[in-house]
């Protein structure tokens, strides 16, 4: 079933999903500016210790379960179980050893992560969209990264790393259309899926089963390496192969874009991104924005590695690593750039 069409959720299914995407939204900016005003009162020195905060540690884990749950139950009735492999441009190894840092955790608190079946993969392309508080339908945030973040130049061949179900892959595409783009990620069933979104959309984009520390590209042939939302799901190991691939197969003059979290530079609210890594089961989260990766990418040869706020109301990305004033919970998006020299 190469084109996916899922049926409209039913009445039940519809009324699930609102009212997940509902409680994540009043969580962000109701229950948080609340917490935060306990704090900024004084009520108790520390976070933990705040009236507010279990509600706001309980509903964080608690709402995540319950979004899977909803669009899992949305999924089953849609009445998709498996997903077309003779999809062209579609690439898979039946021999790849999937990482034991990637199976061992039900990341995002997915049940069964997203490699375990097709299934999985169609739940978290409808889940994706509950995850931004329903500000992603039509992939803005993906769009908004290509038009902001993304150097304008000729392009030849461009990989995007851990690309999922290819919300990033199609507007690389759109916005270059001559260059040959290429979506590498470690899941059979989101590359699938990734095959039939782009097919829908009349598009042709590689996907390509393998890890992104080893794509299987030959070297110096990419003139752009992206990812969105990528290098916080690795341990540092892994990051540090990404890093040393990328630097493999980008081309002299290449440049290297990765969209990901950094600390904003207040305490209280980095604190909550930080546990966000144990509520949401994405473990190696505090230690990538602790590291030191203009170092890493310096260490395989990238210069000018530095990390750039984004804000994706609109603007996208900004001049300096200074995010505007916000009253609602929100992540902390940035982008880290990088280029290969010349």
């Amino acid at each position: 079933m190469a084109d996916v069409k899922l049926a409209g959720p039913k009445i039940a299914e519809r009324a699930a999903l609102d009212f997940v995407l509902t409680l994540r939204r009043r969580w962000a900016d109701v229950l948080y500016p609340a917490m935060r005003a306990e704090f900024e009162a004084g009520m108790a020195p520390v976070m933990h210790d705040l009236p507010a905060y279990p509600w706001f540690a309980w509903i964080e884990r608690g709402a995540q379960k319950m979004l899977w749950r909803a669009t899992a139950d949305a999924v089953q009735a849609g009445g998709a179980d498996v997903l077309e492999e003779s999809v062209a441009g579609l690439v898979l190894d039946p021999n790849l050893v999937l990482p034991n840092w990637y199976t061992d955790w039900d990341i995002h608190v997915q049940p069964g992560g997203v490699w375990s079946n097709d299934r999985a993969a169609l739940v978290y392309e409808q889940g994706a969209k509950l995850v931004m508080m329903g500000d992603n339908d039509d992939y803005r945030f993906h769009h908004l990264f290509v038009e902001t973040a993304l150097p304008r130049r000729d392009y030849t061949r461009i990989v995007d790393m851990g690309c999922g179900f290819g919300k990033s892959a199609w507007p690389m595409k759109q916005a270059f259309p001559e260059a040959e783009v290429i979506g590498v990620d470690l899941s059979a069933p989101c590359l699938k899926l990734a095959a039939a979104r782009t097919k829908a959309r009349g598009l042709a984009v590689e996907f390509r089963q393998a890890d992104a520390a080893d794509t299987g590209l030959a070297a110096d042939s990419v003139d752009l390496v992206t990812s969105t939302m990528l290098i916080h799901e690795l341990p540092l190991p892994a990051l540090e192969g990404v890093f040393r691939e990328a630097a493999r197969v980008l081309k002299p003059g290449g440049s290297l874009r990765f969209m990901d979290f950094q600390p904003t530079g207040d305490a209280f609210r980095d604190l909550t991104i930080v546990e966000h890594g144990a509520r949401n089961n994405e473990p190696f989260l505090p230690p990538m924005m602790a590291a030191d990766l203009p170092a890493m990418a310096a260490a395989v040869g990238l210069t000018g590695g530095r990390w750039t706020a984004f804000d994706e109301r609109g603007a996208g990305r900004l001049e300096t690593l200074a995010w505007p004033e916000r009253r609602e919970w929100h992540f902390p998006w940035a982008v880290f750039e990088a280029e290969m020299p010349a």
